[in-house]
């Protein structure tokens, strides 16, 4: 009898200890993985953390834009360069296009992109990179092209923002979203019209877009010394 007191109260000892040690590995903060419901009301983890917008795609682009626009207002960004700064005014009368560059502006997409198209009496194109870090963003924010709005009443004038119709596979000019040009041709290039979405225009700094157009470039018109965008912000 008194054998089975001692064991009894042995094996209780035990399970006590395994509780206290089980309790002492419990990790103080949480990690950052989603909980996720099941159809059957259990709980799952997943290692990706919750996101903050849907991946877009040419499916849900436009019905993202169309909310993100009314709640979104922001119109002024600054550019700064490795030559100087560049402020811009977006219009309103294209408002997915602007919405579209305020939410690129958000995700610091632009950060650490670059001029890659630079033509003297023409354009300076940027918005791209050969660098990887900028192929992961635009992975992660999703891929989706922007229909042309074309019918404002905006001109291909000199100091304008206008956004370029991606190449591949592309019959109806539709918008990269990811990229911009601004045209610093000396009376405008209005044969561009009708064909590209003008979002915008330069209120300061066309000086600064004069000095990129004049550096020396290779044969694909990608500036020999590359030339970086260090931030894009949202100015008042």
């Amino acid at each position: 009898m008194r054998l089975l007191l001692l064991l009894s109260v042995f094996f209780l000892f035990l399970n006590c200890e395994d509780k206290h040690s089980k309790q002492k590995t419990k990790p103080e903060t949480s990690d950052p993985k989603t909980e996720v419901i099941k159809k059957d009301n259990s709980v799952s983890e997943t290692s990706e953390p919750k996101r903050a917008f849907p991946k877009l795609n040419s499916k849900n682009a436009m019905e993202f834009f169309l909310h993100y626009e009314k709640e979104n207002k922001e119109n002024k960004v600054r550019i700064t360069t490795d030559f100087g700064v560049i402020d811009i005014l977006l219009f309103n009368e294209t408002k997915f296009h602007r919405a579209n560059f305020i939410f690129l502006t958000k995700q610091n997409y632009f950060n650490d992109t670059q001029f890659y198209r630079v033509i003297n009496n023409f354009i300076v194109q940027a918005g791209n990179s050969d660098d990887k870090k900028t192929a992961r963003k635009r992975a992660k924010i999703g891929r989706y092209l922007l229909p042309t709005d074309t019918k404002r009443g905006f001109k291909h004038d000199r100091g304008v923002i206008s956004m370029p119709s991606d190449e591949i596979d592309n019959p109806h000019k539709l918008a990269s979203p990811f990229e911009f040009f601004i045209v610093q041709q000396k009376g405008g290039a209005h044969f561009l019209d009708g064909d590209y979405t003008i979002f915008g225009k330069v209120i300061r700094g066309m000086d600064v877009v004069d000095k990129i157009a004049a550096v020396e470039t290779d044969d694909g018109d990608w500036p020999d010394k590359n030339i970086f965008i260090k931030k894009v912000e949202i100015i008042n």
